[in-house]
């Protein structure tokens, strides 16, 4: 199903189509609250698709999902009489998470996602559940979600689960101004009608991939913020510190044919185009042969993580052209089990995506170290402080940084290695790929946070060097960072300063202001 945005004055609406969604719809959807409209067509094929359960619903042989009970108790018959109990009690009793409330907008990922599914017409469900999905949606309505409970396997069971609660009336949710109320209050506040259940249902809306599939989405779509960021916070620190731009030449890149390298460092070289800074001291009274690794191999470093993106981007546009659900309905019309909804790709990513990202951070965290040291620093005072003795200067801002980059190499333990048996042993392998996603969740945050230490440290290291002016490029960041935060100067409350930059390091806002000078960023 495609989903293709449309903007009208300040209304974005998506329509969903035939075809695999877009990644970026998705983001739409479940950030910006972009409204959905749904092709006829595909809930034409729906339809189709649901007269083949019916039929199966009236065999006298079993069919998991729709006249059985579910996983360990796959074997047993459920009469006719009792196939609406057994989906609305497969509902109820799977939305057994717990902890804390789920973010809206990965709430909201999960459920584009599961729609998405429900309209490839291989899902078996009425066109009616997928209508009141859409519904839900656009009214922003968010069901409560809970961060424990899915083990990634069999889908997201649990914050699944809680989704279609929600579509039945019961559970909780969240209005579109934040209210917390019941499932059936929220839908009727909305002129919702509740889905009662019927064959294959409550199966078909809990056994996806699509709460990792959507942490995914989202994470991809701020990476795709923050490698450009990481780029913009080595080249100004590469100024602050009298470093070279030679190493980032194309020439010497193009020896290592890197595809993610290549585009870190030829972002180096935009950003650092006609910088005085570098161009201070490229004379024969530079004795300095070589810059530490930070600087130096920071396209390698960055390029690698990049990579690593691309790569989690091919997983999960494969992932989004999926039809996850068990059984599944064949395009001739089959009925079958499958393993699908093991969540293995999606989780691998999911972890390699954290290796990266606590990587990235830690060589970040090296060079706002290196700026603070007076005997690695070029001369720069120690801290960067304004009165060296009676001033700390950004001394503990290092601290921060180096705190959550210790807390991100944590996170980067991988944790779709593990495997706890379930459902008395029928689902003896598992994913614990909700797991990998909530853990590269925090750690993006954690990224977004260092970088901005790192900016606010080379912002200030680069006004020390006046009167030697930074490039075009890094020169806008410095002066969007100051509409934010005071320049040089006597000691002051730092935390606002940090979360100031890291705001608008993770709007784009610093990004924007950079390709202002420098052009498109990779």
């Amino acid at each position: 199903m495609a989903l293709t945005s449309t903007t009208t004055g300040r209304t974005a609406s998506v329509s969903l189509g035939a075809a695999a969604p877009a990644l970026a719809d998705v983001v739409a959807i479940a950030r910006d609250n972009a409204s959905i409209n749904i092709d006829e067509t595909a809930l034409a094929a729906v339809a189709g698709t649901r007269k083949l359960i019916e039929a199966l619903a009236d065999d006298v042989e079993p069919h998991y999902g729709i006249s059985t009970g579910f996983g360990a108790l796959a074997t047993t018959f459920i009469s006719t009489d009792r196939r609406t109990q057994l989906q609305q009690s497969l509902v109820r009793s799977h939305a057994a998470g717990s902890g804390p409330e789920v973010e809206r907008e990965v709430v909201r990922a999960l459920m584009t996602l599961r729609l998405s599914t429900l309209l490839t017409g291989r899902t078996g469900v009425r066109p009616q559940v997928a209508t009141t999905y859409a519904a839900v949606l656009n009214a922003g309505i968010t069901p409560v979600v809970h961060e424990y409970g899915s083990l990634g396997c069999s889908g997201d069971l649990a914050p699944l689960a809680h989704c279609a609660l929600v579509i039945m009336g019961e559970g909780q949710a969240r209005t579109s101004d934040g209210r917390l109320v019941s499932g059936g209050e929220a839908l009727a506040g909305a002129g919702i009608e509740p889905v009662l259940l019927a064959e294959k249902e409550g199966l078909a809306l809990i056994n996806g991939t699509d709460g990792m599939l959507g942490h995914l989405i989202l994470a991809l779509a701020d990476l795709d913020r923050l490698m450009p960021a990481a780029d913009i916070a080595g080249a100004m620190s590469v100024e602050a510190l009298l470093g070279t731009d030679a190493v980032f030449a194309a020439d010497l890149q193009a020896l290592r044919p890197q595809l993610g390298q290549a585009a870190a460092a030829a972002n180096y070289r935009a950003l650092l185009h006609d910088s005085p800074l570098i161009a201070s001291h490229k004379g024969p009274e530079c004795t300095r042969v070589q810059d530490a690794y930070s600087l130096r191999c920071a396209p390698q470093v960055h390029g690698a993580a990049r990579d690593t993106v691309e790569h989690a981007r091919l997983i999960a546009g494969r992932e989004l052209a999926s039809a996850i659900d068990n059984p599944v309905v064949t395009p001739d019309g089959r009925v079958e089990s499958n393993g699908n909804f093991h969540g293995a790709p999606v989780a691998y990513v999911l972890d390699f995506l954290a290796i990266a990202v606590a990587d990235v951070a830690s060589i970040s965290e090296r060079r706002t170290d290196r700026m603070l040291d007076q005997n690695r620093s070029q001369g720069l005072p120690p801290f960067l402080a304004d009165e060296v003795g009676v001033d700390s200067g950004l001394m503990i801002a290092q601290y921060t940084a180096a705190g959550i980059t210790s807390e991100l190499k944590r996170l980067a333990a991988p944790a779709s290695v593990d495997s706890i048996p379930s459902s008395a042993m029928q689902e003896d392998h598992v994913s614990m790929g909700w797991a990998a996603a909530r853990k590269l969740r925090k750690a993006i945050d954690g990224l977004t946070q260092v970088l901005a230490i790192e900016i606010m440290t080379a912002a200030r290291g680069i006004d020390l060097r006046a009167p030697l002016q930074p490039g075009p490029a890094t020169g806008q960041v410095l002066h969007a960072v100051r509409e934010k935060v005071a320049g040089p100067g006597a000691d002051r409350f730092l935390a606002p300063d940090i979360a100031a930059v890291t705001a608008a390091v993770r709007s784009g806002s610093l990004l924007a202001a950079a390709r202002r000078a420098a052009g498109p960023l990779a």
